[in-house]
């Protein structure tokens, strides 16, 4: 599918979009640190994911993510947000 079958309209939106996507991606690792203090168990598990899959969008070395993961504390997590 090409740019060309959207309006111009959409086309800014798209664009837009990829220009900013890393913005977004520390953005939601900044909800899921809150979130992650407060959860346990399951959900807890199912944020970290959700955390790991925000870290790949930022390109970070594959061994960074994994020790962060590892790890389990949403300190270390925000710190990578401090960093960015």
């Amino acid at each position: 599918m090409g740019m060309d079958e959207f309006s111009r309209h959409q086309q800014g939106i798209i664009k837009r979009f990829y220009d900013n996507r890393e913005t977004i991606a520390l953005q939601k690792l900044g909800e899921l640190v809150t979130e992650l203090y407060l959860a346990q168990g399951k959900e807890r598990a199912k944020l970290w994911k959700q955390a790991e899959q925000a870290l790949k969008g930022l390109k970070l070395p594959e061994d960074r993510i994994s020790h962060i993961i590892s790890q389990d504390s949403p300190e270390l997590l925000a710190q990578v947000i401090s960093q960015r």
